[in-house]
């Protein structure tokens, strides 16, 4: 296949050689030789008739014929040299392969277009002229005859390189779009890899959430309430009896809700072989245990009364507000709302035990509000210090449920000393 333009200056081994393989090399060589030995021959008719020495026709042959070897560099060059040797009647072989890779190569068409119908011409008049001196036959032979020689020698390479030179442009066109896939199809598995990565975090980050809103909370108030029923246990041994009994239902709900969530987990993460499970696929049954533990306990907006009653038993001062008409909504906002209320009364144990705490909840016409806030520790003796561990991670939490629904959430401490937490969820008109 013959290989011009941007593919010889690209494939090319260096300096003024332009063949990109070796075969090429061999090849436009073995061709050279065999035109050379073509001219060779023909340039000793060619040295009677114009009565020159025969040794100088035949080096005039060689000559001639060796210009083939640079084809593939100049196309153009060889064509017009076997235009200019017609007359002589040598050069056929250079003449059929000049024309064959001048029309594969990447030369303007208008180009190829004149050369080849100068070729024809020529070979044209080159073979009636003989023809006439030779045959002298009638009229109408001679121009049919020499007109298909002449489309028997210039026809064929001419089309052949037109189908060669265009099939090489499809594949380098094929080429180069499975080279342009092939990159898009490495960035996309490489934005695909960061997507998963992103998934994963976000999924780590959302069981630790769901844990964290399932438990937390009733593990803090066990501690609250074991820290008051030692400050009662001699003192007043039926309050101690009851705070004994508050600690083994929390202890048990709180030991249900992890049987829930660990269940809902064990089932989405139980392959029938032993296998690496997906971190996403472990993500979404931990929100489906955690909704499922949820739907077991009513974490709904109709349960925020008992949490708060819950926090009322541990020794806490909880006032619950209502505003607005009470109605139902979506469960992804009730829970959200129960477990904001949730946190921060689970806050309020771990960092101002004892305090006085307010919970409102304000039903609006496209929205829903909760408020919780806590007035200054009390610094009395009588307030037992429970010393509640804490990740840091609540406020977090109930940052991104409420941005997760596309709500407003803001926390900060009061200019009376407290602590305020303040949400805003919509709810769809």
């Amino acid at each position: 296949m013959t290989t011009t333009g941007a593919e010889r200056g690209a494939g090319g081994v260096g300096g003024w050689w332009w063949w990109g393989r070796r075969r090429s090399v061999v090849l436009d060589g073995g061709l050279a030789a065999l035109s050379a030995l073509e001219c060779a021959v023909e340039g000793v008719a060619f040295a009677e008739e114009a009565a020159l020495p025969v040794p100088v026709g035949v080096l005039f042959g060689l000559v001639v014929g060796s210009v083939l070897l640079v084809r593939r560099r100049w196309p153009v060059g060889v064509v017009l040299v076997s235009i200019a040797v017609a007359p002589a009647e040598m050069g056929f072989l250079m003449g059929i392969v000049g024309l064959y890779t001048l029309a594969a190569s990447e030369v303007p068409r208008r180009i190829t277009a004149v050369l080849a119908g100068m070729s024809t011409v020529a070979v044209f008049v080159v073979t009636g002229v003989r023809l006439r001196q030779d045959m002298e036959p009638s009229g109408w032979y001679v121009p049919v005859v020499s007109l298909f020689m002449t489309l028997g020698l210039n026809a064929p390479p001419v089309l052949l390189g037109l189908y060669t030179g265009a099939r090489r442009r499809l594949m380098e066109s094929l080429r180069e779009r499975a080279d342009s896939l092939e990159q898009e199809l490495s960035l996309l598995a490489d934005r695909a890899e960061q997507r998963a990565q992103w998934a994963r975090q976000e999924e780590r980050t959302r069981i630790a959430r769901e844990m964290h809103d399932v438990v937390a909370h009733r593990v803090s108030l066990m501690v609250v309430h074991a820290a008051a029923l030692q400050a009662v246990a001699l003192k007043d041994p039926q309050k101690a009896v009851k705070n004994a009994a508050l600690v083994g239902d929390m202890g048990r709900q709180a030991l249900t809700e992890l049987r829930e969530m660990l269940g809902v987990l064990r089932e989405g993460a139980a392959p029938a072989a032993p296998a690496v499970v997906p971190l996403a696929a472990v993500g979404r049954a931990a929100a489906a245990a955690a909704e499922a533990a949820a739907e077991g306990d009513g974490p709904c907006l109709d349960a925020l009364e008992a949490l708060c009653e819950q926090s009322r038993m541990a020794g806490a001062t909880v006032e619950f507000v209502v505003l607005g008409e009470v109605r139902a909504y979506p469960p992804e906002v009730e829970r959200t709302a129960y477990r904001v209320v949730q946190e921060a009364l689970t806050n309020v144990h771990k960092h101002a035990a004892g305090a006085k705490v307010v919970v409102r909840l304000a039903h609006r016409e496209a929205e829903i509000a909760m408020q919780v806030e806590n007035g200054p520790c009390p610094s009395d003796a009588g307030v037992a210090d429970v010393r509640l561990p804490s990740g840091g991670n609540g406020l977090v939490g109930m940052r991104e449920r409420v941005s997760r629904l596309g709500g407003v959430f803001v926390s900060g401490a009061t200019e009376a000393g407290g602590f305020k937490v303040s949400a805003v969820l919509p709810v769809g008109g």
